[in-house]
Protein backbone atom coordinates (compact mmCIF):
# COMPACT_ATOMS: atom_id res chain seq x y z
CA UNK A 1 0.00 0.00 0.00
CA UNK A 2 1.19 3.99 -0.49
CA UNK A 3 2.52 5.61 2.20
CA UNK A 4 -0.17 8.05 2.94
CA UNK A 5 1.87 10.14 6.23
CA UNK A 6 5.46 9.88 7.28
CA UNK A 7 6.46 10.93 10.45
CA UNK A 8 10.52 12.08 10.86
CA UNK A 9 12.05 12.75 14.15
CA UNK A 10 8.84 14.67 16.01
CA UNK A 11 9.78 16.77 18.83
CA UNK A 12 7.78 19.18 20.90
CA UNK A 13 8.83 20.92 24.01
CA UNK A 14 6.46 22.38 26.46
CA UNK A 15 8.72 24.68 28.35
CA UNK A 16 11.43 22.75 29.70
CA UNK A 17 9.59 19.39 29.26
CA UNK A 18 10.13 17.44 26.34
CA UNK A 19 6.34 15.79 26.03
CA UNK A 20 8.12 13.88 22.35
CA UNK A 21 11.84 13.08 21.91
CA UNK A 22 11.94 11.95 18.56
CA UNK A 23 9.18 10.10 16.93
CA UNK A 24 9.08 8.08 13.57
CA UNK A 25 7.25 6.35 12.28
CA UNK A 26 4.86 5.76 8.85
CA UNK A 27 1.84 4.94 7.92
CA UNK A 28 0.04 3.19 4.35
CA UNK A 29 -2.99 4.21 3.16
CA UNK A 30 -5.30 1.52 4.75
CA UNK A 31 -3.36 0.85 7.55
CA UNK A 32 -5.27 0.75 11.10
CA UNK A 33 -2.50 1.54 13.98
CA UNK A 34 -3.57 1.72 17.33
CA UNK A 35 -0.99 3.65 19.83
CA UNK A 36 -0.74 2.75 23.22
CA UNK A 37 1.00 3.60 26.07
CA UNK A 38 0.93 5.20 29.65
CA UNK A 39 -0.69 8.38 30.69
CA UNK A 40 1.59 10.91 29.78
CA UNK A 41 3.95 9.20 27.47
CA UNK A 42 3.21 12.27 24.58
CA UNK A 43 0.57 9.82 22.69
CA UNK A 44 -2.13 12.66 22.42
CA UNK A 45 0.33 15.00 21.98
CA UNK A 46 2.10 13.31 18.68
CA UNK A 47 -1.76 13.11 17.33
CA UNK A 48 -2.33 16.98 18.24
CA UNK A 49 0.95 17.48 16.23
CA UNK A 50 -0.05 15.82 13.30
CA UNK A 51 -3.39 17.67 13.23
CA UNK A 52 -1.16 20.87 13.45
CA UNK A 53 -3.10 21.47 16.99
CA UNK A 54 0.44 21.78 18.11
CA UNK A 55 3.33 23.21 16.57
CA UNK A 56 5.86 20.91 16.55
CA UNK A 57 9.45 21.92 18.19
CA UNK A 58 11.18 19.85 15.70
CA UNK A 59 11.57 17.20 13.01
CA UNK A 60 8.72 16.56 9.92
CA UNK A 61 5.32 15.51 9.39
CA UNK A 62 4.88 14.52 5.47
CA UNK A 63 1.80 13.80 4.21
CA UNK A 64 2.01 12.85 1.11
CA UNK A 65 5.02 13.84 0.77
CA UNK A 66 4.82 17.21 1.70
CA UNK A 67 6.44 18.48 4.53
CA UNK A 68 3.00 20.49 6.19
CA UNK A 69 5.07 22.05 9.11
CA UNK A 70 6.60 23.99 6.61
CA UNK A 71 4.85 27.60 6.00
CA UNK A 72 2.18 28.02 3.00
CA UNK A 73 -0.17 25.07 4.19
CA UNK A 74 -4.01 25.93 3.81
CA UNK A 75 -4.54 24.18 7.85
CA UNK A 76 -7.88 24.38 7.47
CA UNK A 77 -8.01 22.25 4.07
CA UNK A 78 -5.13 19.82 5.37
CA UNK A 79 -7.56 19.40 8.52
CA UNK A 80 -10.28 18.26 6.17
CA UNK A 81 -7.63 15.34 4.72
CA UNK A 82 -6.54 14.45 8.31
CA UNK A 83 -9.68 14.15 10.35
CA UNK A 84 -9.63 13.61 13.59
CA UNK A 85 -12.26 12.44 16.74
CA UNK A 86 -11.44 14.09 20.25
CA UNK A 87 -12.02 12.55 23.32
CA UNK A 88 -14.43 15.17 24.60
CA UNK A 89 -16.35 15.41 21.46
CA UNK A 90 -16.01 18.95 20.29
CA UNK A 91 -19.82 19.23 19.02
CA UNK A 92 -21.57 22.87 18.48
CA UNK A 93 -23.93 23.20 21.44
CA UNK A 94 -26.21 25.22 19.94
CA UNK A 95 -26.41 22.91 16.37
CA UNK A 96 -28.47 19.64 15.51
CA UNK A 97 -26.52 16.37 15.17
CA UNK A 98 -27.02 16.94 11.50
CA UNK A 99 -26.39 20.80 11.10
CA UNK A 100 -22.64 19.16 13.50
CA UNK A 101 -21.95 17.33 10.33
CA UNK A 102 -23.21 19.97 7.21
CA UNK A 103 -21.32 22.64 8.69
CA UNK A 104 -17.84 21.87 8.45
CA UNK A 105 -18.17 20.37 4.80
CA UNK A 106 -20.22 23.67 3.91
CA UNK A 107 -17.32 26.39 5.38
CA UNK A 108 -14.13 24.30 4.66
CA UNK A 109 -15.06 22.44 1.05
CA UNK A 110 -17.58 24.91 -0.17
CA UNK A 111 -19.98 22.23 -0.74
CA UNK A 112 -23.73 23.04 -1.99
CA UNK A 113 -25.61 22.81 0.95
CA UNK A 114 -27.87 20.38 -0.38
CA UNK A 115 -25.10 17.88 -1.29
CA UNK A 116 -23.61 18.06 2.12
CA UNK A 117 -27.10 16.73 3.93
CA UNK A 118 -27.42 14.29 2.13
CA UNK A 119 -23.55 12.71 2.71
CA UNK A 120 -24.05 13.73 6.37
CA UNK A 121 -27.71 11.79 6.63
CA UNK A 122 -25.83 8.73 5.38
CA UNK A 123 -22.55 8.85 7.50
CA UNK A 124 -25.20 9.38 10.86
CA UNK A 125 -26.39 6.58 8.96
CA UNK A 126 -23.87 4.36 8.94
CA UNK A 127 -22.98 5.04 12.52
CA UNK A 128 -26.53 4.30 13.28
CA UNK A 129 -27.55 7.83 14.31
CA UNK A 130 -29.97 8.80 11.49
CA UNK A 131 -32.94 8.67 14.13
CA UNK A 132 -31.07 12.00 15.73
CA UNK A 133 -30.50 13.72 13.30
CA UNK A 134 -32.77 16.49 14.57
CA UNK A 135 -31.62 16.44 18.29
CA UNK A 136 -28.63 18.42 19.72
CA UNK A 137 -25.56 17.06 21.94
CA UNK A 138 -27.69 18.07 25.28
CA UNK A 139 -29.98 15.74 24.17
CA UNK A 140 -27.58 12.57 23.70
CA UNK A 141 -25.87 10.51 25.34
CA UNK A 142 -21.81 10.19 25.55
CA UNK A 143 -22.07 7.37 23.41
CA UNK A 144 -24.25 9.25 20.72
CA UNK A 145 -22.14 12.69 20.77
CA UNK A 146 -19.05 10.72 19.95
CA UNK A 147 -20.71 8.81 16.85
CA UNK A 148 -22.39 11.78 15.65
CA UNK A 149 -18.48 12.88 15.99
CA UNK A 150 -17.21 10.17 14.48
CA UNK A 151 -20.01 10.89 11.15
CA UNK A 152 -18.70 14.41 11.21
CA UNK A 153 -15.38 13.67 10.36
CA UNK A 154 -16.22 10.87 8.03
CA UNK A 155 -18.38 13.82 5.79
CA UNK A 156 -15.60 15.32 5.43
CA UNK A 157 -14.25 12.28 3.32
CA UNK A 158 -11.01 12.11 5.52
CA UNK A 159 -8.03 10.50 3.55
CA UNK A 160 -7.13 9.20 7.52
CA UNK A 161 -9.02 9.54 10.90
CA UNK A 162 -6.97 10.30 14.25
CA UNK A 163 -8.57 9.19 17.27
CA UNK A 164 -7.52 10.48 20.58
CA UNK A 165 -8.83 8.70 23.23
CA UNK A 166 -12.29 8.07 21.50
CA UNK A 167 -13.83 6.44 24.25
CA UNK A 168 -12.13 7.81 27.89
CA UNK A 169 -14.72 9.98 28.22
CA UNK A 170 -17.31 7.42 27.90
CA UNK A 171 -19.39 5.67 30.88
CA UNK A 172 -18.39 2.03 30.65
CA UNK A 173 -21.84 0.91 29.03
CA UNK A 174 -21.55 3.44 26.25
CA UNK A 175 -17.94 2.17 25.15
CA UNK A 176 -18.80 -0.75 22.93
CA UNK A 177 -21.22 1.30 21.04
CA UNK A 178 -18.22 3.42 19.70
CA UNK A 179 -15.90 0.45 19.83
CA UNK A 180 -18.16 -1.48 17.55
CA UNK A 181 -18.44 2.01 14.50
CA UNK A 182 -14.41 2.41 14.95
CA UNK A 183 -14.66 -1.67 13.99
CA UNK A 184 -17.29 -1.58 11.23
CA UNK A 185 -14.65 1.63 9.39
CA UNK A 186 -11.25 -0.62 10.07
CA UNK A 187 -13.62 -3.16 7.78
CA UNK A 188 -14.21 -0.93 5.11
CA UNK A 189 -10.12 0.20 4.73
CA UNK A 190 -10.19 3.54 6.39
CA UNK A 191 -6.99 4.60 7.58
CA UNK A 192 -6.87 4.87 11.04
CA UNK A 193 -4.45 6.44 13.64
CA UNK A 194 -6.22 5.52 16.86
CA UNK A 195 -4.86 6.52 20.56
CA UNK A 196 -6.63 4.42 22.66
CA UNK A 197 -6.69 2.19 26.22
CA UNK A 198 -8.67 -0.03 24.72
CA UNK A 199 -6.25 -3.30 24.81
CA UNK A 200 -8.51 -5.36 23.29
CA UNK A 201 -9.40 -2.92 20.50
CA UNK A 202 -5.80 -2.80 19.68
CA UNK A 203 -5.11 -6.18 19.68
CA UNK A 204 -8.26 -7.62 17.64
CA UNK A 205 -8.26 -4.87 14.87
CA UNK A 206 -5.19 -3.27 14.39
CA UNK A 207 -2.43 -3.88 11.69
CA UNK A 208 0.32 -2.74 13.97
CA UNK A 209 0.72 -1.45 17.90
CA UNK A 210 2.63 1.48 18.28
CA UNK A 211 3.85 1.41 22.04
CA UNK A 212 4.82 4.85 23.78
CA UNK A 213 6.80 5.89 26.89
CA UNK A 214 8.39 8.83 28.01
CA UNK A 215 7.72 10.70 24.16
CA UNK A 216 9.21 7.93 22.44
CA UNK A 217 8.49 4.97 20.78
CA UNK A 218 9.64 1.88 22.35
CA UNK A 219 7.95 -0.91 20.06
CA UNK A 220 6.39 -0.51 16.70
CA UNK A 221 5.02 -3.70 15.63
CA UNK A 222 2.19 -6.16 15.03
CA UNK A 223 -0.56 -6.69 17.46
CA UNK A 224 0.51 -10.59 17.85
CA UNK A 225 4.30 -9.19 18.24
CA UNK A 226 3.76 -6.80 20.06
CA UNK A 227 0.18 -8.29 22.85
CA UNK A 228 2.44 -12.05 22.80
CA UNK A 229 6.35 -11.49 22.36
CA UNK A 230 6.71 -7.96 23.27
CA UNK A 231 10.96 -7.03 22.62
CA UNK A 232 10.87 -4.42 25.14
CA UNK A 233 10.62 -4.80 29.32
CA UNK A 234 8.52 -1.51 29.72
CA UNK A 235 5.91 -3.05 27.07
CA UNK A 236 5.53 -6.37 28.99
CA UNK A 237 5.56 -4.35 32.26
CA UNK A 238 2.91 -1.93 30.91
CA UNK A 239 0.77 -4.56 29.31
CA UNK A 240 1.30 -7.06 32.50
CA UNK A 241 0.06 -4.15 34.93
CA UNK A 242 -2.92 -3.62 31.90
CA UNK A 243 -4.05 -7.28 32.01
CA UNK A 244 -3.77 -7.01 35.99
CA UNK A 245 -7.01 -4.81 36.14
Amino acid sequence: MSEILRVEHLQKRFGTHDVLQDISFSVSKGDVISVIGPSGSGKSTMLRCINLLETPTGGKILFEGRDITAPGVNVPQYRARVGMVFQQFNLFNNMTALENCVSPQTTVLKRPRAEAQKIAEEYLTRVGMAAYENARPAQLSGGQKQRVAIARSLSMHPDILLFDEPTSALDPEMVGEVLDVMKRLAETGLTMLVVTHEMGFARDVSDRVIFMDGGYILEDASPDEIFHAPKQARTREFLARYFER
